[in-house]
């Protein structure tokens, strides 16, 4: 990936494989500084409220953060991200109670945000235990942006892609109070990646088809690690590992996942 320019901003998607047309796509290529880093882990909180200070303080956060590391999560890069950005600021406002449960919520548009502990989950995956930050990462399914946030602290530079407009609209009006640099959002169809950016460290989805697209395994830099749920024959999403090597893809399938189904096309 090194000696290969980032594309020049404004972007534009290409959402056919030819050249892409002239129309830019939505892209919010600055934010500003990042938000500052997560402290020592406080003591459990108790259960947040939507008022006062509540769900602002760190030892909020933190107590989400303590039950990830009892579920598993041990990287601690993982776990300083989790602290740091504020999940009840993607959720609506009736849904801010739960903004730190480990639970999905929905989000509009029949789209949902995921459960803290995928997004760590994923996001430990991606790490795979190596040091310092990932590279260039590709994001398919912005969604509110959360999980955008999250990897703009483990990666150097995160393009995430979103096919629903009113989605990626509310991604850009989360994000933008936290002024994140080095996070790309794109209108755009997911399914063929964003070729400009390529080639990625990492790629994760959001969404779930039958099988990953080729698109996806291209725009992988050789070294690089791709994490997806995919259907199962005859049952449950399962979270998906591919390993670009310079021998070839390696396939590593893990747990049962529920996520929104993979779709093409832009809404």
């Amino acid at each position: 990936m090194t000696g290969k320019p980032r594309p020049s901003f404004p972007a534009r998607l290409d959402r056919s494989g030819a050249p892409a047309p002239a129309r830019p796509a939505g892209l919010q290529p600055n934010f500003g500084t990042k938000p500052a880093a997560a402290a020592a882990a406080a003591k459990p909180a108790a259960r947040p409220t939507p008022h006062g200070v509540g769900l602002d303080s760190q030892a909020v956060r933190m107590a989400m953060v303590n039950k990830l590391a009892a579920q598993g999560i041990s990287d601690p890069r993982v776990l300083a991200a989790m602290g740091t950005i504020e999940r009840h600021r993607f959720v609506d406002s009736a849904l801010v109670i739960q903004a730190y449960e480990d639970t999905s919520l929905p989000i509009g548009l029949g789209q949902t945000i995921s459960k803290p502990g995928v997004v760590s989950r994923m996001a430990e995956l991606l790490l795979n235990g190596q040091p310092g930050k990932l590279g260039r990462v590709l994001e398919i399914g912005t969604g509110c942006g959360y999980q955008a946030a999250v990897l703009s602290l483990l990666a150097t530079e995160v393009y995430s892609i979103e096919r629903l407009r009113g989605l990626h609209d509310k991604a850009r009006e989360n994000l933008r109070p936290l002024r994140l640099p080095n996070v790309h959002l794109l209108f755009g169809d997911g399914m063929v990646g964003f070729a400009k950016g390529a080639p990625y460290a990492a790629i994760i989805a959001a969404a779930g088809g039958e099988a990953v697209p080729q698109a996806w395994i291209d725009q992988l830099a050789v070294g690089g690690r791709l994490v997806a749920p995919v259907a199962t024959t005859g049952g449950p999403q399962a979270l998906m590992v591919i390993d670009k090597t310079p021998q070839g893809l390696r396939q590593t399938m893990l747990e049962a996942v529920h996520f929104v189904p993979l779709k093409s096309g832009i809404a």
